[in-house]
């Protein structure tokens, strides 16, 4: 899609070049670079997210942020779940003075929910 934006814009900065008008390609050029820029930077945070899992006896949660990984593991019988500040605010999981925030990327509204879901999940086994 971005080589077919390059062409079509380089095309018509090209036309205009030969026409005489020889500010337009690089302004064009300036554009491709910029539109370049802002899907470089979207790409590095298209693969952001959490994942949470049991394995075991282990709650695991894996933070992704621009390409950096974090990782975490309690075990399932010492985590607390507790939202940070109030009901609608990111959900901590702490253990043994270890501590992550999860539920950045689920809906305010939507994180009383999740919790809710953590603590059935550690129960349940």
């Amino acid at each position: 899609m971005y080589l077919s934006l390059c062409v079509v814009s380089l095309g018509i900065g090209m036309m205009f070049w030969w026409r005489g008008a020889h500010l337009v390609l690089p302004f064009a050029w300036a554009e491709l670079v910029a539109v370049g820029v802002a899907f470089l930077v979207y790409a590095r945070h298209a693969t952001d997210g959490e994942r949470i899992s049991l394995e075991g006896g282990q709650l695991v949660v894996e933070l992704e942020s621009a390409g950096k990984l974090e990782r975490a593991e309690f075990s399932r019988e010492w985590v607390r779940v507790e939202p940070t500040a109030g009901d609608r605010s990111l959900i901590a999981l702490s253990a043994r003075g270890r501590s992550v925030s999860v539920g950045r990327y689920v809906r305010p509204e939507l994180r009383p929910a999740l919790a809710r879901e953590i603590r059935m999940a550690l129960r349940a086994a």
